[in-house]
């Protein structure tokens, strides 16, 4: 089982930004360095995140679409448990769009790239309003992926 620490804190607010300060600690608990990818759990609200640095504290964001679906505020008092996320990040790909990847004989291309470009590409699939605009987008992510190119 991946290491966890809990502990509670105060939703810290920078601007128009929100975050969780992570005491030297938790980070020595996880055992994972001053950056772990971490499962955040925040009063029962789930998602995954990394461990960032600003102004020489270690914190974990709480952006504003979290903040509007949980009720979550700067100032609010939680707590927190972390999870190291040891298990790789799944990106949901689109069927229409795999099967093309498929057919083309590119998707070995697709799964070596970044977890963030295959969510941008996949997003980009499953996000398009229209079925032409999908179709579209599905074949220039293809062409791409055939040329070699990741964006």
């Amino acid at each position: 089982m991946s290491p966890t620490a809990t502990f509670r804190t105060t939703i810290s607010a920078f601007g128009n930004n929100a975050g969780i300060a992570v005491p030297p600690e938790v980070l020595e608990q996880l055992g994972a360095g001053q950056r772990p990818a971490v499962l955040v759990n925040v009063n029962g609200h789930e998602y995954r995140n990394t461990v960032g640095v600003m102004g020489g504290k270690h914190l974990i964001s709480v952006n504003a679409a979290l903040r509007k679906q949980t009720g979550l505020a700067a100032g609010d008092d939680v707590t927190v448990t972390l999870t190291l996320a040891d298990a790789p990040r799944e990106v949901d790909v689109p069927a229409d769009f795999a099967a093309a990847m498929d057919g083309a004989g590119v998707r070995p291309f697709f799964d070596a790239l970044a977890n963030g470009l295959q969510r941008m590409h996949a997003g980009s699939v499953a996000e398009a309003k229209t079925p032409e605009t999908r179709e579209r987008r599905i074949a220039k992510a293809v062409a791409l992926f055939k040329d070699g190119k990741k964006r």
